[in-house]
């Protein structure tokens, strides 16, 4: 049975549409994205300010005011515009993800759709709760602990004035000049970091009901997850251990939550499928072959 160049040309059709319905759906995020990134843009010094809360109450604790410097004479534009690129995808995200749904569902059955769709609803709460952390609680507890090494001259060496400079036993002032690019950055990268991390137990979770781990499997790769999380916190955040120690304190009890979640969803199954009568002990089958 030769083919001929009909049935190639029917055979690859459906791969165009397909092609053809991604780019559909790429360009329709694209444009979400670029709206709202123009959007942001004109409130991108209002959304500085909010990311500056942070080390803003950390200094007015130490009595200082919170000035942050620009370096360079174009760095507050560049600022703008990452905000602006950051709360894009922020805002463009719900859009972006029905996209994607729009794009995979057609080729899951109902019951899969049914089973995915609780996750796509958990991984933006899951990353919303991550940032939240990263704002509320690292973040001043980051700042204040690295601000803590500023050091002020005494007041009675100000009022000595000249004579304190010829001291040599005055104190020399070190005081935080932050730039705002540089904050931004690190503030940015705390934010996304902790969003990120804060998807570990949507992942394991999702890969549980599929059947692909179990909660055995993730109890005896315990001591190897440690290991993991650790290089994943030492690469999500700057190099300093405070912040890795952190990132380690709140991701390994996702990872135990993760666990837990599986077990139950493990129970759940055995229990249909002892309903069912498709049940098969695994262990009793080692049993029987060992003896």
């Amino acid at each position: 049975m030769t083919t001929t160049q009909d049935d190639i040309e029917d055979s690859s059709a459906p791969l165009v549409e397909h092609l053809a319905e991604l780019r559909n759906r790429l360009m329709w995020s694209a444009a979400a994205f670029i709206v709202a990134m123009f959007t942001v843009y004109p409130f991108a010094m209002q959304v500085f300010n909010i990311l500056s809360r942070p080390i803003c109450n950390v200094l007015a604790g130490m009595g200082q005011n919170c000035q942050l410097v620009l370096i360079s004479p174009q760095e507050g534009f560049f600022v703008a515009i990452n905000i602006s690129l950051f709360g894009g995808l922020v805002l463009a995200f719900p859009i972006i993800a029905y996209q994607l749904w729009r794009f995979v569902a057609p080729g899951l059955y109902k019951s899969e759709q049914n089973a995915l769709l609780p996750f796509l609803i958990a991984s933006p709460l899951m990353f919303f709760f991550g940032a939240a952390f990263a704002y509320f609680v690292v973040l001043p507890m980051a700042f204040n602990f690295f601000l803590g090494f500023q050091q002020f001259g005494s007041h009675e060496d100000v009022a000595k004035g000249a004579e304190a400079l010829k001291d040599a036993a005055a104190v020399p002032g070190i005081v935080f000049q932050g730039s705002a690019q540089e904050y931004l950055g690190v503030t940015m990268k705390f934010v996304l970091a902790f969003g990120l991390c804060f998807q570990l137990p949507v992942l394991l979770v999702l890969l549980g009901k599929a059947g692909l781990i179990g909660s055995k499997g993730l109890v005896t790769m315990r001591k190897y997850a440690v290991v993991a999380i650790l290089l994943l916190a030492a690469v999500a955040t700057p190099p300093d251990v405070i912040s890795q120690i952190i990132l380690f304190s709140a991701i390994y009890p996702l990872y135990e939550i993760s666990v837990i979640l599986i077990r139950r969803i493990e129970k759940k199954r055995e229990a249909q499928m002892r309903a069912d009568g498709t049940w098969v002990d695994e262990d009793a089958e080692d049993g029987e072959g060992a003896a």
